[in-house]
């Protein structure tokens, strides 16, 4: 299988120099990867970097916690869209769903899809602090505010992605949304099962190590 046209080829950590984000968008040519997935910070640097490539730029939003304000959330996205990003990729109000407030769990997002409208945005649930319930009432409120991708994972959270996860989120969604994996997507076969459970988006730093069959051991 082809594996790069579902990468995100991902540098979200703290320490990304320009030049590492450079090397980045370098790999994300040459392979033919989606998109690159970096922290707002560099969006602009990865416009020059990828133009007239088809690589697109997605970057992240009240990232990793999910725990700044709708209105800070949506004028985060606002800025990251004007700075050149085509994708957004935010972090719901995980405290909110641990304690069942869904109202402003789909409230939080939908505010965030009316500042990325004509983008894509996908809905980071971090499944891994979630029950099975409320995993389904996360994916849920994403779809319902509009979310083009439903997505498992920061890469910064207790775990990653789960076949189980992504099988739970494919149920719920029923085709009205896609599915984003990431975090512990280390082999071509890991990936590769990913996708037969209903993932499109695959978000790993270990991109180049998928495509050339080598396993990744850096985590997200």
């Amino acid at each position: 299988m082809n594996l790069a046209p579902f990468i995100d080829h991902t540098l979200l950590k703290a320490t990304a120099t320009p030049d590492d984000v450079r090397r980045l968008c370098s790999e994300a040519r040459q392979y033919h990867f989606k998109a690159v997935c970096i922290n707002p910070q560099h969006i602009e640097l990865c416009v020059g970097e990828l133009a007239e490539s088809g690589v697109l730029i997605a970057t992240v939003c009240g990232f990793p916690l999910g725990a700044t304000s709708s209105r800070q959330k949506a004028e985060e996205a606002r800025l990251s869209v004007a700075a050149g990003a085509d994708e957004v990729d935010m972090v719901i109000a995980i405290g909110s769903a641990l304690a069942g407030d869904w109202a402003y769990v789909q409230a939080d997002i939908a505010a965030v899809r009316e500042a990325t409208t004509g983008k894509i945005l996908k809905v980071i649930i971090e499944a891994c602090y979630l029950s099975d319930e409320q995993k389904e009432r996360a994916s849920e409120a994403a779809v319902r505010a509009g979310a083009d991708f439903v997505k498992t994972s920061t890469g910064f959270g207790t775990g990653g992605a789960t076949l189980d996860d992504v099988r739970l989120m494919a149920r719920v969604i029923a085709g009205r949304a896609q599915i984003k994996a990431a975090g512990g997507v280390r082999t071509p076969a890991d990936a590769e099962a990913m996708i037969a459970a209903g993932a499109t988006r695959l978000g790993t730093s270990g991109g180049v190590g998928l495509v050339s069959g080598a396993a990744n051991t850096a985590g997200y």
